[in-house]
């Protein structure tokens, strides 16, 4: 007990290290950019959804469907975690918030620590000395992809992999027998439930190399075929996340399962030898052409050199330990390179992080259980070679920036020759403190390199001066802009910002607004209006707004129940000169009239009238009551009728009449529509929505528990009795030595 405990003392001494490594690091970057966590989606999506779940969930609403919101109101199949705990806790505390800038840097920062804190421990399970688990630790968030998109812009992506790290190294614990399987269930869910595809995809893929690692490793099957139950377990009670996606898909713009390679954000492998170079801009397709202008597949400047530092001969002998790792590298490595599309898993580059999560383990491990120093002239010309040939692949791939690249190649090399003699003189300790706090001072030159950054939409930081600066737009807006045409020097709140909204920003504001961001919006509703996923239209989208569907006879305004139309005047720059279509107004909001014309009714506001009903033929309809997932309606009918609804026809609605269900159908391929029986009076309508799937899934998540519940019982049996099944923990063999103690010792 006496000699295990520094161990734990230095566990702990080194995490804290890890955690505020990472704090560190965010510190460096937002003094490159203070704005570099709140950028392009984590602006115009996840923030402000943040807002406006937080604020439903206050009302005591669960916000699985917003009408009003048409194309983005389905959030059931959007990526709002709306199962995961973690996430309805930020979005609880989101509307409290004023500077969402601020709260999205710091629960960024917070997922950072925990990514950091998950390889640490990965690191640790395969027998990486404490420090050089640090290192790992401190590197992944600073890791080109991850800290210029998924950190940066791609939210759910950063939060899916900091539990997927999680699961992997409670998944080799209980594997091994030092762990029960609750601890693996519960991360895997956390990574399927942020309802973001890739890391659930990554986190079966992860599993899979963990389980087949094991085998290789343990030369057993049954601790395999017991992580793979608990993998199963976990994808049964994550089913439920996904199922209104799945069974929703046929009318949204990811309809169409299909497998192609269009070579956008695809990563060529030979991109891989620029993992250490911290200035490299590597060459692939996408939104800003074959160039790239930032580091996204920069890994950390260590990684290529530091393999000439490593005793390849001990790293062979032992090599069934490592084969989880490498089959995770290989896997993502692979992926990377293509194909662009597989169903709904598009741009492979999103997989980089994963990528870099397979080599830094691998490196980090192996360095803190081989690293040596013998015959260091021969090594550091090896590592020599290794910098050189960073340089050529980077200047190769963006060769205007050679001297950016010399001088990031000279430095790299002096820090590897400062690593390796304090790990001489000072030990391992001093050199990974050396390496930890080179981390920081590139983090923070990539970042400042790469101002202004191409991403940002420069959406408004403080949520009240966004609503006192924006007009007072009471009901449910529908706005014809588009994105494009706000010039870069108006995009604040004195200029177009405070007239018009895009992606979801006016959930910042707490407005309704027709759509807002959205990657899986209702096809239909789309073309009809040509609106696109940030909210932006065609120039056609004002007529056809005002058309007049044909089996009603009503304008599709009328049928959205729409209490105003806001237009933007670079659209439509002489649509104020025209008179306003019958029912409507123009109505001038002074401050405003250089960036909007507003239309209103001349009625008041509809969305307050009858309810969600929209038409009614041969009859009459008058609402009795109102949610957003149910439409109860008092009808009457003698000849039989229709009774079209302000929903947009997403599958999952039901309708009953007078207890008895009845079929429903679409109009224009948008509208929910119900049709009434002839001779119905006083009847009572109903009309529904849940989530397609629903019931399947509160069903497989509960054999889920049931499942871990099993298994945690099969574990604490196992222990009890002591079984030597695969129960007991491995123990370090010829094939797993116990660490070197010191770099210092790896000359002698």
């Amino acid at each position: 007990m006496e000699s295990s405990a520094p161990a734990r003392r230095d566990v702990v001494k080194w995490g804290l290290v890890t955690a505020f490594g990472v704090i560190a690091g965010y510190v460096a970057v937002l003094l490159a950019n203070v704005r570099h966590f709140y950028t392009d989606d984590s602006e115009s999506q996840y923030g402000p959804l943040w807002v406006m779940l937080g604020r439903q969930l206050r009302e005591g609403r669960f916000p699985v469907l917003v009408p009003e919101h048409w194309m983005a109101g389905n959030y059931a199949i959007e990526e709002a975690g709306l199962l995961n705990p973690p996430q309805l806790l930020i979005d609880l505390i989101a509307p409290s918030v004023d500077n969402i800038a601020l709260y999205t840097t710091v629960v960024k920062l917070i997922f950072a620590i925990i990514l950091g804190l998950g390889v640490y421990r990965i690191c640790l399970e395969y027998g990486a000395r404490t420090a050089w688990a640090a290192v790992a630790g401190i590197a992944i968030p600073f890791s080109g992809w991850l800290l210029f998109f998924d950190e940066a812009s791609w939210y759910t992506a950063l939060t899916g992999t900091a539990w997927l790290v999680h699961a992997w190294a409670s998944g080799v614990r209980y594997a091994r027998g030092r762990s029960g399987p609750i601890p693996t269930f519960v991360f895997l869910y956390l990574a399927i439930s942020v309802q973001y595809i890739f890391p659930a995809v990554e986190a079966g893929l992860m599993i899979g190399a963990v389980a087949v690692g094991e085998v290789v490793y343990q030369r057993r099957w049954l601790p395999s075929v017991r992580l793979l139950a608990v993998a199963a377990c976990a994808a049964l009670a994550g089913l439920a996340t996904y199922l209104p996606s799945m069974l929703s898909a046929k009318v949204t713009w990811r309809g169409t399962a299909q497998i192609n390679n269009d070579q956008f954000l695809t990563v060529p492998w030979s991109e891989s030898l620029n993992a250490s170079l911290p200035s490299t801009l590597p060459a692939y397709n996408s939104w800003w052409g074959y160039i790239q202008p930032m580091p996204v597949v920069y890994i950390a400047w260590f990684l290529i050199p530091a393999l000439a530092f490593i005793d390849w001969r001990k790293a062979r002998e032992n090599w069934r330990e490592f084969t989880a790792i490498a089959l995770v590298a290989i896997m993502a490595l692979m992926w990377t390179a293509g194909p662009g599309t597989i169903g709904p898993l598009r741009w492979p580059a999103r997989v980089l992080p994963m990528l870099a999560l397979g080599l830094l383990v691998l490196v980090c491990v192996l360095l803190g259980r081989y690293a040596t120093v013998r015959n260091w002239r021969h090594r550091g010309m090896a590592a020599a070679v290794l910098i050189g040939l960073l340089w050529v692949r980077s200047f190769t791939a963006a060769p205007r920036e050679v001297v950016w690249h010399v001088v990031a190649a000279l430095g790299i090399a002096a820090l590897g020759a400062a690593v390796v003699w304090l790990g001489l003189r000072r030990g391992t300790a001093a050199a990974c403190a050396l390496t930890i706090i080179s981390i920081f001072p590139i983090a923070f030159l990539q970042v400042y390199a790469a101002q202004p950054t191409p991403m940002s939409w420069n959406l408004p930081e403080r949520r009240s001066e966004m609503k006192a600066a924006f007009p007072d737009f009471p009901g449910t807006t529908l706005q014809l802009a588009d994105r494009a045409l706000i010039q870069p020097g108006e995009r604040t709140l004195q200029g177009g910002y405070g007239s018009l909204v895009f992606g979801n920003y006016a959930k910042d504001l707490e407005l309704t607004y027709v759509s807002g961001y959205t990657p899986n919006g209702h096809f239909w509703f789309g073309e009809m209006l040509c609106m696109r996923w940030d909210t932006s239209v065609c120039p056609d989208a004002y007529r056809r707004a005002f058309a007049v569907e044909p089996t009603t006879g009503a304008t599709v305004v009328d049928l959205m129940k729409v209490d105003r139309v806001v237009l933007q005047r670079a659209l439509y720059p002489d649509a104020r000169n025209q008179p306003a279509p019958p029912g409507w107004k123009w109505v001038d909001y002074p401050g405003h009239e250089k960036y909007i014309a507003v239309l209103e009714r001349t009625s008041g506001l509809s969305s307050a009238q009858n309810g969600r009903i929209a038409a009614v033929e041969g009859g009459t309809a008058t609402s009795v009551s109102e949610s957003e997932l149910s439409s109860r309606v008092r009808v009457n009918s003698e000849h039989g009728g229709r009774v079209v609804f302000a929903r947009l026809g997403w599958p999952g609605y039901r309708a009953t009449l007078n207890g008895h269900e009845i079929p429903i159908s679409v109009v224009a391929k948008t509208f929910v529509a119900v049709d009434i029986p002839a001779g119905a009076k006083n009847a009572d309508l109903e009309l529904t929505w849940r989530p397609p799937g629903w019931k399947l899934g509160g069903v497989t998540a509960l054999l889920a528990v049931f499942g871990v519940g099993a298994l945690q019982w099969l574990y604490l049996r196992r222990n009890r009795h002591d079984e030597p099944d695969g129960g007991t923990p491995v123990r370090p063999t010829e094939d797993s030595p116990v660490p070197e103690p010191d770099l210092v010792d790896a000359i002698r």
